[in-house]
């Protein structure tokens, strides 16, 4: 029997003429201040693409638990060929993000996890010890939207690749929760800035609020004897 290939294939070369950076080229005599810093090395990419997110969110101050209650992302991809193809691509992204800040904590032996032996030994080797995002984790309002026909003539039909770039929009997910943080700490008075490592755990949240069991358990006995 004749086989018929019912698949269209085609390929495409990118344009790399505009492309090329040298990070060691010195800043030309008379240069324009009015230009953008080091654009004097030339152009690393074709083009970029860009995006922003606004995520609100609710913390338990007894837990540290947190739940996502709104998330809103609006991504440039140029003109998009294929809108629910690029959106889905923007949402796991986008949840992947946010459980690289959030959750996915890696744990391996040293001195702040000496519990861990030997010593280098890598923790959280699985799904029961290394946290992904689950069903629960997804915002329970989440909105994503494409910008309306954007130009960029240096690809296919003015598109824009968009596998990664919104994965770092999930941390907005992480700058809410530290407004949280500072919302509980406000209400006891504390006014001081604090600083909130990568990912925002349970555990970590439930400390950086402060309140009069995480200060007594991170006070040490010299601490509590000096107050006296």
């Amino acid at each position: 029997y004749e086989r018929i290939d019912l698949s269209a294939h085609g390929f495409f070369a990118l344009d790399d003429s505009r492309c090329g950076y040298d990070w060691g080229l010195p800043k030309p005599k008379g240069f324009s201040r009015s230009k953008p810093d080091n654009s004097w090395k030339g152009q690393p990419f074709n083009y970029f693409t860009q995006g922003v997110a606004y995520s609100e969110v609710e913390i338990d101050v007894l837990t540290g638990n947190h739940k996502t209650i709104r998330s809103d992302v609006l991504v440039d991809v140029g003109c998009s060929i294929n809108p629910a193809l690029d959106i889905g691509q923007i949402e796991g992204a986008f949840i992947q993000g946010m459980g690289w800040c959030t959750l996915e904590e890696m744990i391996y032996g040293d001195k702040h996890h000496s519990w861990v032996r030997p010593a280098g030994r890598t923790f959280t080797t699985g799904p029961g010890t290394y946290k992904i995002p689950a069903f629960n984790d997804v915002p329970e309002t989440f909105n994503v939207s494409l910008m309306d026909n954007v130009d960029n003539p240096f690809a296919v039909h003015s598109s824009k690749a968009v596998g990664e770039p919104p994965f770092f929009l999930g941390c907005s997910v992480f700058f809410a929760l530290k407004d949280a943080i500072k919302a509980a700490r406000l209400e006891k008075g504390i006014e001081d800035s604090f600083e909130l490592r990568m990912p925002a755990t349970s555990e970590r949240i439930r400390m950086a609020c402060l309140d009069d069991i995480a200060v007594d358990c991170i006070t040490s006995n010299e601490e509590k004897e000096s107050d006296r």
